[in-house]
């Protein structure tokens, strides 16, 4: 799965050089704090206007979820939209717009989150609302229901609509050979038409709770004025016995794998290619930090490597990139695109790709391009630390994730540490065909010459 735009948030945000000589760098320099039933809380003060940004997120995800039951942990997210005794069905939100404020939810492998962006003398109004769902949940068979066939829809246009998004669906399960990350966020259709309401409510049952949970909050406001209306609204709910997360492991990857895939909606052709590789709770996860370097060094940008050789020199494609994403509780992934010019064939475009990568791994990088790639990055991160929301979405997914506070905030020094060897060392490790799956997208095949729809 190419990564969301918070991965790439993640990485922006906290790419910052020391600001003064041998002075330890700071990122968002959040005040964090933890309630009695062990939920966590973190601050993030920003008062250049009197809103927030008000963020809970679960340590679940749709990796967490039994097999036959893919699309759970995104179901229930739409199902917590459906009320409480306190809060009517479909009010949350319309009480939030009324104040001037919108909200909204997300699901990934890892964790699931729920925000708000409102004026900040709102902010204990809609702390109570959250907190009076994460166990009050409310479900009515019918509206249940009604949810899960808009689900099922949400499916098919984003996904059985979207060839790309098939192809990308098919490749990621053709990459995990075991592990849950395998399958979709939102679920495969057959599983996602057998979900009940029991389902749901056991699912929520299990997982939601304040010690499973992390407060993040972001904008005009401090800890010291936060405490108290978190322990007045999440503090009064009790902990929850909380499973362990216990999944498979991957299996060794001892061949690559090429899959492709004809559709007549499809309009511009693509060639894509994922890797397995570590995360930051991985044993390997000493080639994270490098491997972000690498990502950026050879598909970061139209100044990077392979978009400058295959766009820029050659002429072979209108398109090309990279991406690594680190942040997942298991194993991730890395990965490089390109799309070709009309006229190129897909065999040359991909000739030239294994081309680039193997001239990194032989003769390595020039001198100061990893240094011009952090550069790059640098300027970048001004604009996420200005951003009332990214804040709050890197450290969420940070600590959903199994990182602390102190990791995003040491980042800048563990980048900074980080050599051309490093970086040639993580390459040569993980871009490993055995370890990879190779996707390639193409319009539908021409009906071959003399065939006919009539039958001899």
């Amino acid at each position: 799965m190419i990564p969301s735009l918070l991965a790439r948030v993640v990485l922006l945000a906290t790419l910052v050089v020391g600001l003064a000589g041998a002075a330890r760098a700071q990122v968002f320099n959040p005040e964090t704090f933890t309630l009695d039933n062990g939920m966590q809380v973190v601050v993030v003060p920003n008062h250049r206007m009197p809103v927030v940004s008000h963020m809970v997120w679960y340590r679940v995800g749709s990796a967490d979820e039994e097999p036959g039951k893919t699309g759970l942990a995104h179901f229930l997210e739409h199902l917590m939209f459906k009320g409480t005794e306190e809060v009517p069905s479909g009010e949350f939100s319309r009480i939030v717009a009324r104040h001037g404020g919108r909200d909204n939810a997300f699901t990934s492998y890892d964790y699931t989150g729920y925000f708000q962006n409102i004026a900040v003398e709102h902010l204990e109004m809609v702390m109570r609302m959250e907190a009076d769902r994460m166990t009050n949940l409310r479900l009515d068979e019918n509206e249940v229901l009604t949810e899960r066939d808009v689900v099922l829809e949400e499916r098919r246009s984003r996904t059985d609509n979207n060839p790309s998004a098939l192809l990308s669906e098919q490749s990621n399960a053709a990459l995990y050979l075991l592990h849950p990350y395998r399958n979709p966020i939102i679920g495969w259709e057959r599983d996602i038409r057998g979900l009940s309401r029991e389902d749901a409510l056991a699912f929520y049952e299990r997982w939601y709770a304040p010690n499973n949970a992390i407060l993040v909050v972001a904008g005009d406001i401090t800890a010291e004025q936060l405490r108290p209306l978190a322990e007045r609204t999440y503090g009064r709910i009790p902990a929850g016995e909380v499973p362990e997360r216990i999944r498979p492991s991957e299996p060794p990857h001892l061949t690559e794998r090429h899959l492709v895939m004809h559709d007549e909606r499809v309009q511009q052709p693509s060639w894509s290619r994922r890797y397995i590789a570590p995360s930051y709770n991985t044993e390997d996860s000493d080639l994270a930090y490098p491997l972000q370097v690498l990502a950026e060094v050879i598909g970061g940008g139209s100044t990077s490597r392979i978009y400058q050789s295959l766009v820029v020199q050659q002429g072979l494609a209108v398109s090309a990139g990279a991406w690594y994403n680190p942040t997942a509780v298991d194993t991730g992934s890395f990965g490089v695109f390109a799309s070709p010019r009309p006229g190129i064939e897909m065999d040359q475009l991909e000739a030239a790709m294994d081309e680039e990568l193997r001239r990194i791994l032989v003769e390595g990088l020039p001198d100061g391009e990893i240094e011009r790639a952090k550069t790059r990055l640098r300027a970048a991160v001004v604009y996420a630390r200005d951003s009332l929301h990214t804040g709050a979405r890197v450290l969420g997914e940070a600590l959903a994730t199994g990182q602390s506070v102190e990791d995003v905030e040491a980042w800048p020094e563990r980048i900074a540490a980080v050599t051309d060897e490093q970086v040639i060392e993580a390459a040569r490790r993980v871009l490993e065909p055995t370890r990879s799956v190779t996707s390639i997208l193409l319009p539908a095949r021409a009906q071959q010459a003399g065939e006919t729809d009539e039958q001899g």
